[in-house]
């Protein structure tokens, strides 16, 4: 299981995941969009690097 944080700011939110080595953030106008953002972007990068990606 990996756990999303999703921060709010002035202009949108912001998700980032605990536990998956590299930089990956997703962001959004919502809070909803963040996280759908955030979601695919963690499939997209254990897709391409595999489980290297997850510490």
């Amino acid at each position: 299981m990996i756990r999303i944080i999703v921060e709010r700011y002035a202009d949108g939110y912001v998700g980032y995941p605990l536990g998956l080595k590299g930089v990956i953030v997703g962001q959004g106008d919502t809070y909803e969009e963040a996280l759908a953002d955030i979601k695919s972007a963690i499939r997209f990068h254990i897709e391409t690097f595999g489980k290297e990606a997850l510490f």
